[in-house]
């Protein structure tokens, strides 16, 4: 789906006005790509620089030339997971946060009270029987 020029000026003046936008677009891209939707997160991640740093910027801090960096993020750019993640850490520098990774099913787990826990291991290890 391609985006009107409107749209798209509408999300870089809402991420330049409001940093909790600005962070959760940033966050989309990231949870995009590592959930195998790469096409998406790349359109998300080229929308945040153009609303953030620019792309000269980027070029700059990444050393990489601003036509490769804008092939990267194209339609069909295939950014190697090396400038991948350098540009993903600058622009958790830049704009001052830090993702971590983390498991849903770890998530759940740490949620569940530890009786919980020895429960469901005792079902699962067919003693509950």
């Amino acid at each position: 789906m391609a985006l009107t020029r409107d749209f798209r000026e509408t999300i870089q003046a809402d991420a330049k006005r409001d940093p909790a936008f600005r962070r959760a677009l940033l966050s989309d891209a990231l949870e995009s790509l590592l959930s195998g939707e790469v096409a998406l997160g790349k359109e998300l991640l080229r929308d945040y620089i153009n609303a953030t740093v620019g792309f000269p910027k980027l070029a700059q801090q990444t050393k990489l030339h601003v036509k490769t960096l804008h092939q990267m993020f194209g339609p069909s750019g295939n950014p190697t997971a090396s400038n991948l993640f350098e540009i993903v850490a600058y622009l958790q520098r830049a704009e001052g946060v830090r993702f971590e990774v983390r498991s849903t099913r770890a998530a759940l787990r740490r949620k569940q009270k530890p009786y919980a826990r020895r429960v469901k291991a005792i079902a699962s290890a067919g003693l509950g029987r």
